[in-house]
């Protein structure tokens, strides 16, 4: 997969996609294979796999935090298994978020540590394996859908409501990572992240499969702070437009925007630019708790960016504060009975 998803994908299906259409119906045939016949691996944990429709973001990192707050307030250790995309370790890793680096376990799996016991790699078996020895409870895996690899207790599909899954194509004619009706087929619930009416058609879907079907929306937490401010707002994360529309919500004068792609490594002219520009028109810098992360494995003058940034700091909130306990216990619930064989 890609990190910068080329524009075409976010438009009505035209020349580019339909040039790349035999590549798109090979990748989907093998997508559907694997998630209809891959053996998977069972482990002695309840797990939940907070997965999306399409590449690039849409929410699956904000929905893992939340979910991982809610088993705490019932008493358990989650534990988050992340492939670490962006990072450069190549075993099962605990991350240690007061040594470890984005650089090194990647920028998401660095904000879920700091939240609760996370576990890096690229082989997901074995990042179950290690949260099981770790003592976690429930295992709750940002990505990882589409590779079924494990068996799922209960398996998320995030949507943006702005963005949907843009012109609908399978990757590489689109940004759908295999054909939709088999990701709902395998699914166990649609979350349906912020306002628009780009998911319409995977809500009707979903409807149709009698999948229950969860809204939530992205709180600023810190808001007030930058109210009325002239900033320079910059993010490398799946859908940065998110963002600005977040703090313009706010009250935000947005003077000046950069968008990156996700996971992005800010280069030293990149990082220039940012000083120099809102030095020159006085503008505050603001990015996301991502980016922050992400800075923070730089040196020198990325240093210096980091020291003038503020973070815009956000949550998932559901409309139905009690649905990601729901999901916590369905999930155990679903465990127990693969567990007698039910």
């Amino acid at each position: 997969m890609v990190s910068e998803a080329p524009p075409f994908w976010w438009q009505a299906p035209g020349i580019q996609s339909s040039l790349l259409s035999p590549f798109a119906w090979v990748y989907g045939r093998v997508a559907r294979r694997i998630l209809d016949h891959r053996v998977r691996k069972q482990v002695p944990l309840p797990v939940i796999c907070v997965g999306n429709f399409t590449v690039g973001g849409s929410g699956k990192t904000p929905t893992a935090l939340a979910l991982a707050e809610a088993a705490i307030a019932r008493g358990l250790k989650p534990g988050f298994l992340s492939r670490g995309y962006g990072g450069g370790v190549r075993h099962a890793t605990v991350v240690d978020p007061s040594h470890d680096t984005a650089r090194l376990v990647g920028d998401e799996p660095m904000l879920l540590a700091a939240r609760a016991l996370t576990v890096v790699s690229a082989n997901r078996i074995q990042g179950a394996e290690l949260l099981v020895r770790e003592g976690a409870d429930l295992i709750i895996m940002d990505d990882g859908f589409q590779s079924a690899r494990l068996v799922f207790d209960q398996a998320l599909l995030v949507v943006d409501a702005r963005r949907g899954i843009g012109n609908g194509c399978v990757f590489p004619a689109g940004p759908v990572r295999a054909p939709v009706i088999d990701q709902v087929r395998h699914g166990d619930a649609l979350i349906v992240v912020g306002e628009g009416d780009g998911a319409n058609p995977m809500i009707r879907m979903a409807a149709r499969a009698a999948k229950p079907i969860h809204l939530a929306r992205f709180q600023p937490l810190n808001a007030g702070r930058f109210k009325d401010r002239n900033c320079l707002a910059f993010a490398a994360i799946g859908d940065p437009d998110k963002f600005f529309t977040t703090l313009e919500d706010t009250g935000v004068r947005l003077v000046q925007r950069r968008g990156f792609p996700d996971h992005h490594h800010f280069t030293s002219d990149e990082i220039e630019d940012l000083l120099a520009q809102s030095e020159l028109y006085g503008l505050d810098l603001i990015t996301t708790s991502k980016d922050y992360v992400r800075l923070q494995s730089g040196h020198g003058r990325a240093l210096d960016l980091l020291e003038k940034t503020a973070v815009l700091e956000i949550e998932l909130a559901f409309d139905n504060p009690h649905v990601p306990g729901a999901i916590i216990d369905a999930a155990i619930a679903a465990f127990k009975r693969r567990q007698v064989g039910v």
